[in-house]
């Protein structure tokens, strides 16, 4: 099965897996949304796999945060997008950096506290 891994061809676009996504939220704002987060990841020079998980502080899905600690063993960029007045609870060592690049203030990046295994830096990703 790893000889399989190595034989794949590498991906030349980023795909977003997207978690918890919620029927609240209006289809234009997610579509702007993973539009303008697929064109940071190209405009990063990233081309792999990467997580989007839609965090609603009043309404928590228990599973976003198993879902957080398996994705994060993968070395792969993990975001969030608040939905309420809180973000998730970080998983030990790690942090939500906000990505003041976007306009709504409500996107993080899960980071590392620790550079030595920052999850965005073994991606190529910050």
């Amino acid at each position: 099965m790893n000889l399989l891994k190595f034989l794949k061809p590498k991906p030349t676009a980023p795909t977003i897996d997207s978690y918890g996504q919620s029927a609240s939220i209006d289809p234009q704002e997610i579509q702007s949304l993973m539009e303008w987060l697929f064109a940071s990841l190209m405009s990063a020079g990233y081309s792999g796999r990467s997580h989007l998980l839609w965090y609603d502080s009043e309404n928590s899905d228990p599973s976003l945060e198993q879902i957080v600690k398996k994705v994060m063993r993968r070395e792969e960029p993990v975001f969030l997008y608040r939905m309420g007045g809180r973000v998730q609870t970080p998983p030990d060592g790690y942090y939500w950096r906000m990505m003041n690049e976007h306009p709504s203030m409500r996107v993080y990046q899960l980071e590392a506290r620790n550079p030595g295994f920052l999850t965005s830096e073994k991606s190529g990703y910050n």
